[in-house]
C-alpha cells in the first residue's frame, strides 16, 4: 500500500507552516522599503487621500458581534467583530476610569459625541470609515477630514508653545524621525471618546502619532496615549491607512450637521396650533 505524504497530524503542521510563513510576511511588510513617495527635499510624501479598513469606530479594543443600538434595524443595524487596534488588547484604565467607560457604553447612543456631529479628536478621526486628505507642505501639513468637514493643521519643525485654548483636535507639532513622520498632539478637549464604545481621556491626553511607509500605497499609523488623569500607564494603538487609488478620487462633504437637529433640537420645536 502506497505510503501517505500527508502527515498524520497534518492540520496542525499546516497551521505552523501557516503562522511561519504569516510572520514572515508580516516582517517583511514591516521593514521600512526605500520605494516611497518623497518631496524634493527628500522626506517621504504623505499628500493623498487615505483610510482605514477596520471596525475600531465601534470598539479599538477587541469585541464581539453585538446587537446594534437600534434592533429595528436587524443585520444591517448590528455591530460587527473586532480584533481591536490596542496593542496588548486592553486599555491600562485606572479602575475609575474602567467604570466610567462601562458607563459611557450603557447609553453610547445619547452620550457619544460623534452622534451629535462633533468633532472627532485624534486618534478616532484616522480610523472612522471616511476617507481623510493630507496635504503637506515644508512647514506645515494640513489634515482634512470627510467627517464633520474636521481639519488640523500641523506645524514643521516649529517652535514649541503653549495652545492658547483646548481644541477638538487639539494642538499638532510635528517632526521627522528618519522617514517616520511624528505628530505631537496635545491640549484636546477631554468632551471626545474613542469609539462608540465609551473609551475616553481627560484633558491632559497626550498622542504622539506615527506614520510610516510600509510600502508606496500604504502607511503603518502608530500612536502612544499618555494620560496620567485615566491609565495607570502608557499605551499604543496601530493598523494601516491605505491610499484611496479611486478614479478621480475626492472628499466629499459629510456636514452632519443637518442629520442632528431632529435630534438635538426637536423637542425645542414649536406645535402647531390646530385649534382654529
Amino acid at each position: 500500500m502506497a505510503r501517505s505524504l500527508i502527515p498524520a497530524n497534518f492540520p496542525l503542521a499546516a497551521a505552523i507552516i501557516a503562522g511561519l510563513i504569516s510572520l514572515g510576511s508580516f516582517g517583511s511588510a514591516f521593514s521600512q522599503p526605500t520605494d516611497i513617495p518623497r518631496t524634493a527635499d527628500g522626506r517621504p510624501d504623505f499628500n493623498g487621500i487615505w483610510q482605514a479598513i477596520n471596525t475600531a469606530k465601534w470598539n479599538i479594543e477587541p469585541h464581539a458581534a453585538d446587537f446594534g443600538p437600534v434592533v429595528e434595524m436587524g443585520a444591517i443595524g448590528a455591530i460587527p467583530a473586532g480584533l481591536g487596534i490596542v496593542e496588548g488588547d486592553e486599555i491600562p484604565y485606572t479602575p475609575a476610569a474602567r467604570q466610567q467607560q462601562q458607563l459611557n457604553q450603557a447609553d453610547w447612543l445619547a452620550n457619544d459625541p460623534l452622534v451629535k456631529c462633533y468633532m472627532p479628536g485624534i486618534p478616532r478621526a484616522n480610523y472612522l470609515p471616511f476617507p481623510f486628505q493630507i496635504v503637506q507642505s515644508t512647514d506645515t501639513i494640513i489634515f482634512a477630514y470627510e467627517f464633520a468637514s474636521a481639519s488640523r493643521i500641523v506645524y514643521v519643525d516649529q517652535p514649541d508653545y503653549e495652545a492658547p485654548i483646548l481644541s477638538w483636535m487639539g494642538h499638532n507639532l510635528a517632526s521627522y524621525d528618519g522617514d517616520t513622520l511624528v505628530i505631537d498632539v496635545t491640549d484636546q478637549v477631554p468632551d471626545t471618546w474613542f469609539d462608540h464604545a465609551g473609551n475616553h481621556h481627560s484633558d491632559a491626553l497626550r498622542v504622539t502619532e506615527r506614520y510610516t511607509y510600509m510600502g508606496p500605497n500604504v502607511i503603518r499609523y502608530e500612536a502612544t496615549l499618555e494620560d496620567p488623569n485615566t491609565y495607570t500607564e502608557p499605551w499604543r494603538i496601530s493598523f494601516p491607512l491605505y491610499r484611496r487609488l479611486d478614479e478621480n478620487m475626492q472628499l466629499l462633504e459629510f456636514k452632519c450637521v443637518e442629520f442632528t437637529e431632529e435630534l438635538l433640537y426637536g423637542d425645542l420645536r414649536k406645535q402647531a396650533d390646530t385649534t382654529n
